[in-house]
């Protein structure tokens, strides 16, 4: 393969527009390929060697393979950079393919309201963050999703923080740390007991660190969240129900992702969410106003909705114009455009006026069953008794709400700048550039769960779902793995325990109370990989380096002497790129430590924190 790769690149040399003083242009090369260009293929067909590989004859007619040399162009040993070919020489051979539908586990992207890598959007030009995603092959997994010991045990109430004696299996929690591992941690306790998901991933609009290619970065984004979504339904009652926030740019592909995880009988509805109130002037092509949110449930069979509450405005369009006892009334149409010709008869009105249907239209009822509803006085005729006959529904006999329509206006569930206003009071943070508003999740807890349920939110963010959620009387669990937990989310929920008057809280009279758990994964190379993207100069990564290679979990086929021999080289990539390397000679399974691992003396583990471990996974 390493002759085949050397041999191509000879050829593709020949062209400037592929190659100029040495320097390879690999997005030129694959576009080319995908759009047929006239020249590459005289190149390739012109070399007995790559015409042999990449070429095929049907019928006499030669067939150029255009997906099997483009993956063979993108496989990142082919034409490498300078970190992808120093991880090489280490021995860090990154398999290029493309991802698939198996078992490969994604385990970042930590950022939950964001665009990656930056944003390309102009509200979020001003966000750099860099991403470290790493992907894992079966074969690379062994402990990985074991259930994790839990650390720095804090209980809050509106009084503040304080020592965590006991725990129940009702308390509100807040987990810190990897989502994919605190899911598969919960699931010991709360396999089958949450009611109700809602999630608001990252919406992969920019590219991360998977670089220039886009379909690959589009196959991470999927693994990523197949791999969690497969967790959530463990997760999930068998009357539960998931709730995904998305935009356009996976949308589509998270359908179908989401059928083939939770079983495409059990898609529930895609709802139209409204998140501007205004246009943007300024896009490029469509102001982009909406959002997704794609509903599944659990089992579709026993899954419950609960009806809208009526509106003030529905519930005063009944009237009683004619005092009747049973109450308040509106009254329908009682023609039908289905004609039946045992339904259309003359009607006498009670001032003698006789009224049929008009053409081609029926009356909806037989004239027995008429005579009948006059009788119960359900028929109205207008006050002089002369009208064309309507039937009267009253307000005791309609259902108890209103069934949820699939398009909710920014009027009835906010937008996302309320949202930001309401966080920006409540919190003096500007953070998150699209945050969602609570008046959107009082809506989904309401018609997908009932008091006491257990809520859960794995991207936690500012924490509007459990905020929400604790508003209503339901229980929550939230996960969030970046540090402003603490400035954020945290604080929020102390507000909210405090009695805070944002968002629902005065549409819920809400006056506080309550508490919550909070609970870490405990660390061990994780904080390695915190210290990494923590650090700001290329001598805090050659430290970072050296306590790594005495104290840390080294990937099994890492030899610290060749990369110690070689550190000359790595001292020449540019800050990102030594992160990058120093991150993946990490051992993913040994991010966090085991709860298996309680008592190895090797981790220096506080009683306390044993001793609650013990007790969270053998709730009952």
């Amino acid at each position: 393969m390493t002759n085949l790769y050397n041999h191509i690149k000879d050829l593709l040399s020949q062209n400037e527009s592929y190659c100029k003083d040495g320097k390879f242009f690999k997005n030129v090369i694959v576009e080319a390929a995908l759009q047929l260009n006239p020249d590459l293929l005289k190149l390739i067909i012109s070399d007995d060697k790559a015409k042999a590989h990449f070429f095929q004859e049907v019928e006499g007619v030669l067939i150029f393979d255009k997906v099997k040399f483009q993956k063979f162009v993108s496989n990142k040993q082919f034409l490498p950079d300078s970190f992808t070919a120093y991880k090489n020489k280490i021995g860090l051979t990154a398999n290029g393919e493309y991802l698939t539908e198996s078992k490969e586990v994604v385990l970042d992207f930590p950022y939950k309201d964001c665009v990656l890598e930056g944003g390309q959007t102009k509200e979020d030009q001003k966000r750099q963050e860099i991403f470290w995603n790493e992907t894992l092959a079966p074969d690379e997994i062994d402990r990985l999703l074991d259930s994790k010991l839990l650390t720095n045990w804090k209980r809050y109430d509106k009084k503040g923080d304080s020592i965590v004696d006991k725990l129940s299996i009702k308390d509100n929690l807040v987990l810190k740390g990897n989502n994919l591992l605190a899911l598969h941690s919960l699931l010991k306790v709360y396999r089958g007991r949450v009611k109700l998901i809602y999630i608001d991933p990252p919406y992969n609009t920019g590219k991360d660190d998977f670089g220039y290619n886009d379909r690959f970065n589009h196959s991470a984004w999927m693994t990523f969240i197949k791999n969690r979504l497969e967790v959530a339904k463990e997760l999930l009652h068998s009357s539960g129900s998931i709730w995904i926030n998305i935009d356009d740019n996976e949308s589509h592909y998270l359908k179908v992702l989401g059928d083939s995880v939770f079983k495409r009988e059990n898609f529930v509805q895609n709802i139209i969410w409204q998140k501007k109130f205004s246009p943007q002037n300024d896009a490029r092509y469509f102001s982009d106003n909406h959002d997704h949110i794609l509903v599944y449930a659990k089992n579709k069979a026993s899954w419950k909705l609960n009806l809208l509450p009526r509106s003030e405005e529905a519930i005063s369009r009944y009237k009683n114009p004619d005092k009747d006892p049973r109450g308040p009334w509106v009254s329908g149409d009682l023609t039908v455009k289905t004609y039946n010709k045992v339904y259309d008869y003359p009607i006498t009105t009670p001032s003698g006026n006789i009224i049929n249907p008009p053409k081609g239209v029926c009356w909806r009822v037989a004239e027995g069953k008429f005579f009948d509803l006059v009788k119960d006085n359900r028929v109205w005729f207008g006050k002089e008794g002369s009208n064309v006959p309507r039937l009267k529904r009253f307000l005791s006999d309609v259902k108890d709400g209103t069934t949820p329509i699939s398009i909710w206006p920014h009027s009835e569930v906010g937008h996302n700048q309320e949202a930001k206003q309401h966080i920006n009071a409540t919190l003096e943070s500007s953070l998150f550039s699209t945050p969602k508003p609570e008046r959107l999740l009082n809506r989904i807890i309401h018609i997908g769960s009932s008091e006491g349920d257990i809520i859960l939110d794995f991207f936690a963010g500012s924490g509007t779902t459990a905020a929400v959620a604790h508003k209503m009387s339901r229980q929550f669990i939230t996960c969030e793995q970046m540090d402003y937990v603490e400035d954020v989310t945290i604080s929020r929920l102390k507000k909210v325990l405090e009695a805070e008057q944002g968002g629902v809280s005065k549409a819920l009279d809400w006056n506080g109370g309550g508490s919550f758990v909070y609970a870490e994964l405990a660390e061990s190379n994780q904080a390695f990989v915190n210290a990494i993207q923590d650090a700001t100069t290329k001598d805090q990564l050659l430290e970072i380096w050296s306590t790594m290679k005495e104290t840390g979990f080294l990937n099994y086929n890492i030899d610290p002497s060749i990369i110690d021999d070689s550190i000359s080289e790595f001292k020449e990539l540019n800050l990102d790129d030594q992160k990058r390397f120093l991150i993946s000679t990490l051992d993913k399974n040994q991010l966090y430590i085991n709860y298996s691992e309680r008592n190895n003396k090797d981790y220096d583990i506080k009683k306390e924190d044993i001793k609650l471990s013990e007790q969270f996974y053998n709730l009952k």
